[in-house]
């Protein structure tokens, strides 16, 4: 893996690990259905996230992965944005010109 690679998935894990104070987390609102009134299950999600065991399938940055929940698959992805949000960012590896969207969905929101 590459010096860059090694250190998007390094950021990617921050932004996992909720450690990424400029990153964003976005719940589908079908994610946000299947586990409502559930406190623990949201817990367990998210739990999940941070835990998730990457394998070759998912890529070398670790921005993307499929888990179940309770019954229920799982993906999440992170994206990079500029920091105003309105564009891609140009430098994935720089913290201080990318923001990460985190989007928390079931399959079919994908």
């Amino acid at each position: 893996m590459t010096d860059q690679l090694s250190r998007i998935a390094e950021l990617n894990d921050r932004c996992r690990h909720g450690l990424d104070p400029t990153a964003r987390v976005v719940i589908t609102a079908a994610c946000v259905a299947a586990f409502a009134g559930d406190l623990s299950a949201q817990a367990e999600l998210l739990a999940a996230i941070r835990g998730y065991a990457f394998t070759r399938d998912d890529g070398p940055e670790r921005s993307r992965g499929e888990f179940t929940v309770r019954g229920h698959a799982v993906r999440f992805a992170i994206d990079y944005y500029d920091r105003a949000l309105g564009w891609g960012s140009e430098d994935p590896g720089d913290p201080h010109v990318t923001t990460r969207v985190m989007t928390i969905m079931l399959p079919e929101d994908d």
